[in-house]
């Protein structure tokens, strides 16, 4: 297991949820790296299953991210708390999807469900909000060319690892493990162009 860094104090937290409520994304990624520490503890609920551990870290770093992009402090609860359950609802979502199998997908495609029982669709994993997309993207031939955008965006290499993390166009979903065994790299480095992949994405989706 990574060594982590350590938890921020309760008035460093504070601090730092104030800087995020204000956008700073220095503060956003500074909250998200001293958190870490909660992914791994949900990971080990599922160290036994067939993924491997580093996906597991992977997945619920996105569950983590979730959580700091939508806590308030004035939900009542320690943000700990509120994102503990964020990333295993992640893992959950992730596990479910993995059973499902896979045809022609959406960015709609429904793959799972949050903490309050709403359903997750693919426009959730990659951070998009759904009321913004839905109003650019009603067809499917807008969806099509959406993704032919994205294909124009990233990397072929890039491109190819997406869809196959995510399973778009067709594409069974993958374990970061499994793609690296297809394409001969590490699963480190997966992982690398995975995160750049997703930035860029981000990116074009918020203009």
């Amino acid at each position: 297991m990574k060594t982590f860094l350590a938890p921020l104090s309760p008035e460093e937290e504070a601090g730092c949820l104030s800087r995020i409520a204000a956008g700073d994304p220095a503060a956003r990624d500074e909250f998200i790296l001293h958190n870490m520490r909660l992914v791994a503890h949900v990971a080990k609920k599922y160290q036994n299953s067939e993924e491997d551990m580093e996906d597991l870290i992977s997945i619920g770093t996105i569950g983590l991210m979730k959580a700091v992009g939508s806590f308030k402090q004035d939900y009542g609860s320690r943000f700990a708390t509120y994102a503990i359950r964020c990333i295993d609802n992640e893992m959950l979502m992730h596990f479910r999807s993995r059973k499902k199998a896979r045809g022609e997908v959406s960015l709609f495609e429904p793959i799972g469900m949050d903490k309050e029982g709403n359903q997750i669709q693919l426009v959730d994993v990659l951070e998009l909000d759904e009321a913004d997309v839905a109003e650019h993207v009603q067809t499917s031939e807008q969806i099509a060319q959406l993704m032919a955008n994205i294909a124009n965006v990233l990397s072929p290499r890039e491109y190819l690892i997406v869809k196959q993390r995510f399973g778009l166009d067709g594409e069974e979903e993958c374990t970061q493990r499994e793609i690296s065994a297809k394409l001969g790299i590490s699963r480190s480095y997966v992982s690398r162009i995975e995160k750049k992949a997703l930035i860029k994405l981000r990116k074009i989706v918020s203009g």
